[in-house]
């Protein structure tokens, strides 16, 4: 069972309509206790990051995010601005963000880009994968994901890279550390590829 945390923002509707179409079992979480039946945790996100882990404070699923995440070790793959909240903390604003990855969230600088970009970078564009993970496996990565930011994630630790983007340079577009795991773009938004992801993500032991 995986469980789609719905804590105000997030593409909810759409995840759950591909695992449907999957015929995975899946339920909206809303409330902590919804977490107990989950094997798996998705942790989507929109929008700015200081809305979106006091979104997450508010909504009573932070505590019981990291009880499940940490001590259970049961894994969760953040999205887009769930990604982000992985990190300590964000450029875009001042809050703390739930600190499971050594990272911090920053956004993109005109002056070191190589070639004519504009922000934010939204598109498809392709993913290079950094280190195997199951999270890949069967996806035709030459079709790309599909991308919408314009803050990206700053790994302290090289290892916890699982894909680099080039936008400009090259950007960390997915991160793993252990059970934890993050994708900058949304699968949920990137046809085929994205959906292979998702049931990738739903078959990890």
């Amino acid at each position: 069972m995986i469980a789609i945390v719905n804590y105000g923002s997030g593409n909810i509707q759409a995840l759950g309509n591909i695992y449907d179409k999957l015929n995975i079992p899946f339920i909206i979480a809303s409330h902590p206790e919804d977490l107990e039946k989950a094997e798996k945790i998705i942790l989507p996100g929109v929008g700015a990051f200081d809305q979106a882990i006091g979104e997450l404070e508010r909504s009573g699923m932070k505590q019981s995010l990291d009880e499940h995440v940490l001590q259970q070790k049961k894994p969760v793959l953040g999205i887009c601005v769930g990604m982000q909240l992985l990190a300590k903390n964000s450029e875009e604003g001042v809050l703390t963000g739930l600190s499971w990855i050594n990272a911090t969230v920053k956004k993109f600088d005109h002056a070191s880009f190589h070639q004519a970009t504009h922000l934010p970078h939204m598109g498809w564009n392709n993913v290079e994968p950094a280190k195997p993970n199951g999270l890949f496996t069967d996806v035709d990565l030459t079709s790309g994901y599909y991308f919408l930011h314009s803050f990206y994630f700053s790994c302290n630790d090289d290892q916890d890279i699982l894909s680099v983007t080039d936008y400009g340079n090259k950007f960390t577009s997915a991160v793993n550390r252990e059970n934890i795991y993050g994708v900058q773009f949304h699968p949920e938004k990137s046809h085929l590829a994205g959906i292979q992801l998702l049931k990738n993500f739903a078959n990890f032991k």
